[in-house]
């Protein structure tokens, strides 16, 4: 079916305006359909055609102005729509269906209490799945609505919801908002509320989790107030929605939807289990970034979807701005550089790279594969460069003037420019054509016999973009000096240290380039990094070396060398999770050669047992040296075994299921358990988590027949969720004998692009890239995935594909040139 182009939404946008919204829903009708009654003000600018978007299971009636249409024009989720100049009502009323894979209206079943929970997730173009509307971003408009619902259930929207007599729900009505941004949350929530600053705050989460959420509120709550007042402090504008609620909602795709007044955030965030320091630090940025959202995406809308950057790059970087400021988390911008850059760094390394701002988006699913670290990541560090490049008072004062003069409207990247030139007094152009317009990394390289800083711009995508950075230079540990500069294609460095045995570019992480460590720097490394104490150079190190790395720029084994002297000593909970998770699920699972794998993880396992003796019981360095122990370890007798178990476990894991089921999940794979060992855990767990683990672990089981079975499921189930595919696909691909699922790698690339008849492409974008066979980093897997991208597929399968090739082919180059191509 086709997706609105730019040119439709802009022709529709100048014919049309949006005038109120009226929508009512009647969720009490069974769990496969709802009813959706819509009406719709308009006024059109001129005589003309037009379309409304409508995709039901039903369309019992259509109305203009009272008129009844033909319900059977119908066609392809648009319906034609001949319109005079003036104001105009259009009424729809039509049937739904609930969906499962996380857009549309998504109902999801508790396996611990029987309940079901409804969400709104109408990103990008679901809309149309829940009621009819006309689905762009730059057609904005007040929403009411009513909604029927069991009698025991509550719903939360985007305006206060109160409950009738009768016990249909009103939500009071909105301000102007973009059809993707309306939400309705439904079910048997459980709820925690208080008041800030007038404003009413409220958190929301299934039943079942009801202790989780009163565990986990009053700091979820202090950093929504901090947040608050934070943004508060530097915007000038007060939050501009009603109250402000938080859905903690099951099955929820991406971490969390910035929903003005109802953001819906996944339910994974209530941890249930032993929790580490940054994945405290995770949800608090969570909470901040949409929080953030309010005034960039919210208040203010990307009048396209090439624009995104004007939400996401402003959320992402005022989010680590306000907990560094504001809050305890001040170690968030070393967490960015450890799981968000180094994610924007690998999508800038892909084929798919693209620049910040004006990426091609001809139709709204082509702007989907925009959605990526290059938006987020990239685009907050490119932020971070502007306010060097003009002064933060300046940035600040653009702020205020962009989100005031397009308040309840939609602003692009134009108007961005405008308001940050006439506060800083600067032409932007030729700043904005480097940074903002073109896509590719810089890397930072010193000469150490000219003490210079070396730019090294990609050739396919040049660019002269000034740097704003630091370079600090170590001696046993120490640190000998750091010089701050602004750095062009060659820069001299004042006052460096060039003797120094390492030498660090971008130590603070401050622009967006990636260090290219000397030959004498990288013989360095295992004498330096476990002595620094600057954390955030550590950081630096550890994406340096995963991009040089991928560049085939440094041995693999380099990498498993340094983690085993330095990951010991390292007391920064994000550094050592993820270089940890680097080390064992992309370094040794994809770069070593298969006969020094074993060796590898045994070494990592040695790490973790080493940490774990040493480290303070109960602490989140200690759990994270227990999990790397559990994805690591040969020793079933000793460890896997007694833990599963629950014997000998380390304090703090007593009766912790989630970490349970990552230790059955290995001895799936090993085929140490067999199936009724997982249904009788998956019983002693009766949750939505408990069932995921026995997915997980079912499809790791190493036999033929197992085997068959999982990929039956995970390609051909369409009564599977979201969540429940990703979990079959993430226990697949793990057998110690990797025959067993050799004959499946050329079924990847017809059986999952072929679910797109049946799976949301959000869902099956997700389920596309962990299910691909990364783990078989040959010339017969390369070959099998470009000839499927040489077909016709959807929008989400070839962006995952084409993303999880890069890596592969990284890792094929690196096996030819350090292990001759085994």
């Amino acid at each position: 079916m086709p997706s609105l182009t730019r040119a439709e939404a802009a022709h529709r946008a100048e014919f049309l305006t949006v005038t109120a919204m009226q929508v009512d829903l009647d969720l009490d009708t069974g769990e496969r359909e709802f009813g959706s009654r819509t009406r719709i003000t308009v006024e059109a600018a001129a005589d003309g055609e037009t379309f409304v978007d409508l995709d039901p299971h039903t369309l019992h009636a259509i109305r203009l102005d009272g008129v009844e249409l033909d319900a059977g024009l119908l066609a392809d989720r648009r319906y034609p729509l001949r319109l005079s100049a003036g104001s105009h009502l259009i009424e729809v009323e039509a049937t739904m269906g609930y969906r499962h894979d996380g857009n549309g209206l998504h109902r999801a079943s508790d396996p611990a209490d029987g309940n079901d929970y409804i969400y709104g997730h109408l990103f990008l173009d679901a809309a149309p799945s829940v009621f009819a509307c006309f689905d762009q971003p730059d057609l904005k408009a007040p929403w009411t609505f009513t909604v029927r619902v069991p009698s025991d259930w509550v719903v939360i929207g985007n305006g206060r919801a109160t409950r009738d007599e009768g016990g249909v729900w009103h939500l009071r009505e909105t301000k102007p908002l973009a059809t993707y941004f309306v939400t309705i949350c439904a079910g048997p929530y459980v709820e925690v509320r208080e008041e800030h600053d007038g404003i009413s705050l409220g958190l929301y989460a299934r039943a079942s989790l009801g202790t989780e959420l009163k565990r986990h509120a009053p700091e979820m709550l202090e950093v929504t107030r901090r947040s608050f007042d934070y943004f508060h402090s530097i915007f000038s504008i007060r939050y501009p929605f009603d109250d402000y609620d938080q859905v903690f909602a099951p099955e929820f795709n991406a971490g969390a939807m910035e929903n003005p007044g109802c953001v819906v955030i996944r339910d994974q965030y209530l941890y249930r289990g032993a929790t580490s320091r940054d994945e405290i630090l995770m949800r608090a940025n969570t909470i901040s970034h949409e929080m953030a959202h309010m005034w960039f995406g919210d208040l203010v809308t990307m009048r396209w979807w090439d624009d995104l950057w004007l939400n996401e790059s402003f959320a992402e970087y005022m989010a680590h701005r306000c907990l560094v400021a504001a809050t305890d988390y001040t170690e968030a911008w070393v967490d960015s550089t450890m799981a968000r850059k180094s994610w924007g760094y690998a999508a800038e390394r892909a084929p798919s790279t693209h620049p910040v701002a004006g990426s091609p988006a001809p139709d709204a699913k082509s702007a989907l594969a925009n959605f990526d670290g290059i938006s987020y990541a990239k685009g907050a560090a490119v932020i971070r460069q502007l306010i060097e490049y003009i002064g933060d008072e300046a940035f600040l004062a653009g702020i205020v003037d962009y989100l005031s003069a397009h308040a309840y409207g939609n602003g692009e990247l134009a108007d961005f420019l405008v308001a940050m030139e006439r506060a800083s007094g600067r032409s932007l152009a030729d700043w904005s054509a480097a940074w903002l317009e073109t896509a590719g990394v810089d890397a930072l390289a010193v000469d150490r016999a000219t003490a210079t800083v070396e730019r090294l711009t990609p050739s396919e995508h040049p660019a002269d973009r000034p740097h704003a950075l630091d370079v600090a230079t170590y001696s046993g540990g120490e640190e000998t000096s750091r010089v701050s500069l602004t750095a062009g294609a060659a820069t001299a460095i004042a006052g460096l240290d060039v003797t120094a045995p390492l030498i660090l570019p971008n130590a603070g992480d401050l622009t967006w380039a990636t260090p290219r460590l000397d030959e004498r720097s990288l013989a360095a490394l295992a004498a330096e990094v476990p002595a620094m104490a600057d954390p955030q150079a550590r950081a630096v190190i550890w994406v340096g070396l995963a991009d040089q790395l991928a560049h085939t720029l440094v041995d693999p084994r380099l990498l498993v060398d340094l983690a085993e002297v330095a990951l010991p000593h390292e007391r920064n909970d994000s550094i050592f999770s993820r270089a940890g998770l680097h080390l064992t699920w992309v370094v040794i699972r994809a770069y070593l050669p298969e006969s020094e794998q074993a060796e590898a993880r045994a070494r990592m396992a040695a790490v973790g047992e080493r940490v774990l003796a040493e480290a303070e019981g109960g602490s989140s360095r200690a759990l994270h040296a227990a999990r790397l122990i559990a994805r690591t370890t040969d020793d079933v007798e000793g460890r896997l075994r007694p833990w599963a178990d629950g014997i000998d476990l380390p304090e703090g894991l007593a009766g912790d299921a989630d970490f349970r089921w990552i230790v059955l999940g290995q001895l799936a794979r090993r085929g140490v358990i067999e199936r009724a060992d997982i249904e009788r855990a998956r019983a002693a767990d009766q949750t939505m988590t408990g069932n995921l683990g026995a997915l997980t672990a079912t499809a790791a089981l190493p036999s033929a027949e197992d085997k068959a079975a999982a990929w039956t499921d995970l390609t051909t189930n369409s009564a599977r969720s979201n969540y429940e595919l990703v979990a079959i696909a993430s226990g697949f691909w793990g057998p110690e004998d990797r025959s067993l699922v050799k004959p499946y790698i050329e079924r990847y690339f017809t059986d999952v692009p072929a679910m797109a008849s049946w799976l949301g492409e959000d869902a099956l974008s997700r389920v596309a890239s962990v299910a691909y066979p990364s783990r078989f980093a040959t010339e017969d897997t390369l070959a099998l995935s470009e000839a499927c991208l040489a077909g016709d597929l959807d929008h989400g399968v070839r962006r995952a594909i084409v993303d999880a090739q890069s890596a592969l082919t990284e890792a094929l180059r690196s096996r030819q040139r350090y292990s001759g191509g085994e």
